[in-house]
This record gives C-alpha cells, structure tokens and sequence, in this order.
C-alpha cells in the first residue's frame, strides 16, 4: 500500500494542466522579487534561487506544462547560487570584464527591463479594463451584472501555486508526525464536482476551504489541480483584496463560462 508521501507526484501521468498565464521564467523571478519587498538590485539571489528552484520542483509534482526555458532559468539560477558560494577568489571570470562578466548583474539588467515592459503592460491592461465599465445605451441591449471581484485583484497561476505549496508543506508535516499510512484513490473529475457544489451553496469561498478535511498530499493534489482545470474553463474566478492577499474563490458569471467545457479524463491519486 503507497504512502500519501510517495503517491502523490506519480499518479497523475495522463492528467497535465496547460495555462497560458506564464509569461515564462522572468515572471517568476519578478514574482519572488515582489514578495521580498526590497529592490530589485538589493535581492538576495542565493535565497532567490532556491526559492525559484522550489517552484519549479513543485510544478513537475503538479504537472503543469511549463516551457523548457524554466529549466534553462533554473540552471542558471543553480550556477548563480554556486557561485556565490564560492570564494572571491575561486570565482571563474575576467576581471577586466567587470560587471558585464558576472551573471548576478546580467540578471538583475533583464528583470529591471522586464519590470519595465511589464509595468506598462500591467498600466495597459488597467486602462483596458476602464474602458469595460464604460456602456453605452442601445435600443434593446441586455443588462449585464458586475463582475463579482469588483475592484479586486485577480490572482496568477503563481499565487495559487505558492499557497498550494504551503498547504501540502503543511499536510507532510502532519503526515510525518503522525506516521500514518493513507492510501490515496482520489478522482479529479470527483473533485471537480465536489467543488462545484460547494460553490454553488455559497457566494464566494477561501481558498484554504477548498481543502477543509483533506487527509494527504495526494487529495490536495487532486483538488488542487481540479480547481486549476475549472478556473482555465473559467467556471471559477480567483481574486485576492491586494498582492499576496489571501485568495477566494467566485463562481464566474455564465457569459464568462465556456458552455460545453471538456471534461478531464477521470484519473486518480
């Protein structure tokens, strides 16, 4: 009988959530930046690096199509900590290079300019989204609802990703203090009915009641990747108040849900 430590990463080989909200490896670094609150040039990136490594190590568990720059990104990112490791004078390069020789620096250039183009992006998008709440009266027009997240933010793929991680480091420390030995049969299609229906009894829920009761890491998994597959239906809306606010689930408005969504393949866990 599998452990729910074991089980988890390897029961899924047929179910594989693609999301097109990765703007790929820049992103994410942008991201761990942001959560630590300071400047861009100030960052720690030994601790950067260990913490993009983290992710990537987590989206290979929950099978999520990433591109292979991720792992480009995360050598680097390997060599970048090695190298800090090291002492000043065992560090390879030239020193007539100065800075242009040390990959930190060459780093820290591509996220500034990132940060740029994703600003304006991010400024883009808000004014796109000003002009939505702008109507104007046609004969005959339906009314349409407001959205339920009103002024709230909408949380990434990496918002989710962080907080499912903390929730299954949470559930193994669980596991291990108790040494009990779950086994895991939990179907994605179930979970994804599961969560419907909780939904459906109330306006809005936490993203830390999805898992109300969960017993292993392979049932947060599992619904954990049914939340993802509703949210990319975009039968559910994920928000948070502010940046790395807690998350909450809404039940999107029916001109926003695809009607006849494509049901996973039932696997289990």
């Amino acid at each position: 009988m599998p452990t729910a430590q074991t089980c988890a990463p390897a029961c899924m080989p047929d179910f594989r959530i693609q999301f097109k909200v990765f703007e790929g490896p820049m992103d994410l670094l942008l991201f761990l930046v942001k959560k630590q609150e300071v400047d861009i040039c100030e960052v720690n990136l030994t601790g950067l690096a260990t913490q993009f490594i983290e992710y990537v190590e987590l989206m290979k568990q929950l099978d999520l199509d990433q591109a292979g720059e991720f792992i480009v990104m995360a050598s680097t990112m390997m060599y970048i900590k090695s190298r800090e490791l090291l002492p000043v004078s065992e560090q390879v390069g030239d020193d007539d290079d100065g800075d242009d020789g040390d990959p930190r620096w060459d780093l820290i250039r591509r996220l500034v300019e990132f940060k740029r183009f994703k600003d304006a992006s991010d400024d883009l998008q808000r004014l796109e989204i000003e002009r939505e709440k702008v109507y104007t009266r046609r004969p005959g027009s339906i009314p349409i609802d407001p959205l339920p997240m009103g002024n709230r933010l909408e949380a990434s793929i990496l918002d989710l990703v962080g907080a499912v991680n903390e929730l299954l480091q949470r559930v193994a420390g669980r596991e291990a203090a108790k040494g009990e030995i779950v086994e895991d049969r939990w179907s994605i299609s179930e979970k994804i009915v599961a969560i419907r229906e909780r939904l459906g009894r109330v306006d809005q829920l936490k993203f830390s009641g999805l898992f109300d009761g969960v017993r292993s890491r392979g049932e947060v998994v599992a619904t954990f990747l049914a939340l993802l597959e509703l949210i990319r239906l975009k039968q559910l809306m994920a928000t948070q108040d502010d940046l790395f606010g807690e998350i909450e689930m809404f039940i999107a408005p029916v001109e926003m849900q695809q009607i006849k969504p494509e049901q996973p393949e039932p696997v289990t866990t």
